[in-house]
């Protein structure tokens, strides 16, 4: 089970072991909003209730830039871990294919690795369209590309527990959280 560390004005930030959030609470740089009831931590001097969020006392400045990269993790999450051109999700791939990231227009003719430029791809796919357009090779992705919100981003591969999702919901909104595939 990993912890919700949400920023001193309570904006989810990310998912942190248990761990790290009882050493941030123990070193006075956070403090538990919300415990499992049932279970705490025990050590030779300390006994706290197992956090599963903790907020920061001092307020962190998130830069714009770090929230928009687009990684692989995110891509696949955000096109459903589906490939857009033929539509087959990571368990139906054969052996040796995996998920890849395409470039609608390639890197080579002068593309670049935004969101409005990228979408997964099977291996087969990546490979049979290779550094055409889709015009050019008539493979047009499903979905249109787009840039997600930061809220998909950051937890679209995280589960969520029924508290955390709270908090989500308060920060961002149920549609925030209906994105996401959780309950609202």
């Amino acid at each position: 089970m990993r912890c919700l560390a949400l920023n001193a004005s309570f904006e989810p930030l990310t998912m942190v072991p248990v761990r790290r959030a009882l050493r941030l609470v123990i070193e006075g740089k956070a403090e538990i909003v919300e415990a499992d009831a049932d279970d705490c931590v025990r050590s030779e001097r300390l006994s706290l209730p197992r956090p599963a969020i903790i907020r920061l006392v001092k307020f962190i400045h998130v830069p714009r830039r770090f929230r928009r990269q687009v990684t692989n993790t995110f891509l696949f999450a955000r096109d459903s871990y589906r490939c857009q051109y033929c539509h087959r999700g990571q368990g139906e791939l054969r052996h040796r294919e995996c998920l890849t990231r395409d470039h609608l227009t390639p890197l080579s003719r002068g593309g670049d690795n935004e969101w409005g430029n990228v979408v997964t791809a099977c291996s087969s796919c990546n490979t049979r369209k290779g550094n055409f357009l889709p015009a050019e090779c008539g493979m047009y992705p499903l979905i249109p590309p787009r840039e997600p919100h930061f809220v998909h981003l950051s937890w679209a591969v995280r589960r969520l527990s029924a508290a955390q999702e709270k908090y989500i919901r308060l920060f961002y909104g149920d549609d925030a959280l209906r994105a996401l595939g959780g309950t609202a």
